[in-house]
């Protein structure tokens, strides 16, 4: 019954209509300073958040999980190492592939490009190059054909379209009776590809293992080998293993060590946002403490004979943190529910915005991702609103325990 008393009186002193305007604003303006600040802290991590998921499936949509190269450049005789590879129970694939500098040239546009020579069906095993073609087919680089796949960005940039003819121009030459001239050899353009991140729509392209062989003189011999293994948190040391079991002289890479700077930027960036926006949320709190030390001014009365009817400085106490902790949960609820809102539809929002604006968030040739994606993880929301839960109900502590601590006789000496 005590309880039911408290909450009440309590519910009462929100809902209420005082004389004091300047006391429900503020009770107003702290429950809307938690709503905006959980809302703003929901939204940022599930941006970062988003952005280390896609980060991480672009990566590995480009790049494979291990690779194996040789020490000189290249490496001959494959077959053991692949069948060495394949023997390993925790190595889903293994795809070899040639590495090359060229430049590519169309009419009067010239650009600079890495091409790789791949096997289109073992690619596809090891990575998800096949997922993200925008036209033509990853099946269509031919051995003798000389087919070639742009990133969308690198054919904008050369204003290509598919059945085009690029030239591939080599930096190593030919020695000719009129002296040294650079080697190119004609492609048509078969496909285009997209994965979102410009450092590869712009700067790679694919061509058929067996044409990269010829082109750069390499016979039977290969860069190296990519590997697709069962768990890529494992990679470093399924990569040695296999490097070990082989007995040769190679050099092993792997996702982590390519990318891991990206990766720990990203978990540094988010921990410093969070802790940013948790002072913004505990000083949306803390004004909790400024209103609630207004109200038991304002209700000194009422206190006083509350405490003359029988009730205990406790049950005081419990009226004002049962004020103060409905503005606190309040806000906190409407923040909650307003960022998961926010973090669901985001990309539609910033959608709606850059096509209604004729503007765009993320440049593609400054940031690693063109879109502005999100990922909305429950423990994320659970974990800031306890914070701000714990907050609100921190910043009643001290003006309920000035009430509780108020005697009846001062409080109505000029009443």
């Amino acid at each position: 019954m005590s309880n039911r008393f408290e909450f009440w009186i309590g519910n009462r002193y929100v809902r209420s209509r005082s004389n004091n305007s300047f006391v429900s604003l503020i009770s107003a303006i702290s429950m809307l300073g938690i709503a905006i600040a959980v809302t703003v802290l929901i939204v940022v991590m599930s941006v970062v958040n988003g952005f280390e998921r896609e980060l991480k499936d672009r990566l590995l949509a480009m790049t494979a999980h291990a690779s194996i190269e040789g020490v000189e450049g290249e490496l001959a005789d494959t077959a053991d190492l692949i069948e060495t590879a394949l023997l390993n129970p925790r190595v889903r694939a293994v795809a070899p592939f040639v590495d090359g500098k060229a430049l590519l040239v169309f009419e009067k546009q010239i650009s600079g490009v890495e091409l790789r020579g791949i096997e289109p069906q073992q690619e596809e095993a090891v990575s998800g190059i096949a997922n993200v073609m925008q036209e033509g087919a990853l099946g269509d680089l031919r051995g003798g054909d000389f087919n070639i796949v742009l990133g969308v960005e690198l054919a904008a940039a050369l204003d290509v379209t598919v059945g085009d003819k690029v030239t591939v121009t080599l930096a190593e030459g030919r020695v000719t009776p009129a002296g040294i001239l650079p080697r190119t050899k004609r492609f048509t353009v078969s496909g285009l590809y997209r994965v979102g991140m410009y450092e590869f729509d712009r700067r790679l392209a694919f061509i058929n293992i067996g044409d990269a062989q010829k082109l750069y003189r390499k016979r039977d011999a290969v860069s190296g080998l990519r590997l697709a293994v069962t768990e890529i948190y494992e990679a470093p040391a399924i990569v040695r293993e296999v490097a070990l079991a082989n007995g040769k002289e190679v050099l092993i890479s792997d996702w982590t060590r390519r990318h891991v700077n990206f990766f720990r930027s990203i978990q540094i960036t988010k921990s410093i946002l969070f802790v940013i926006l948790m002072m913004v949320i505990a000083v949306a709190a803390f004004n909790i403490v400024s209103t609630l030390v207004m109200v038991v001014k304002d209700k000194q009365s009422d206190i006083a004979i509350l405490r003359t009817i029988g009730a205990r400085p406790v049950s005081i106490l419990r009226i004002f943190v049962t004020q103060g902790s409905i503005v606190g949960v309040t806000g906190t609820l409407v923040g909650v529910v307003a960022g998961v809102l926010l973090a669901l539809n985001l990309e539609s929002i910033i959608g709606f915005f850059e096509s209604a604006f004729g503007i765009k968030f993320l440049a593609a040739d400054v940031y690693f991702i063109s879109d502005l994606p999100s990922d909305l993880q429950l423990g994320d929301v659970a974990l800031i609103a306890v914070i701000a839960l714990a907050l609100a109900l921190l910043s009643t502590l001290y003006p309920a325990w000035v009430a509780a601590k108020t005697a009846p006789a001062e409080a109505l000496r000029y009443d």
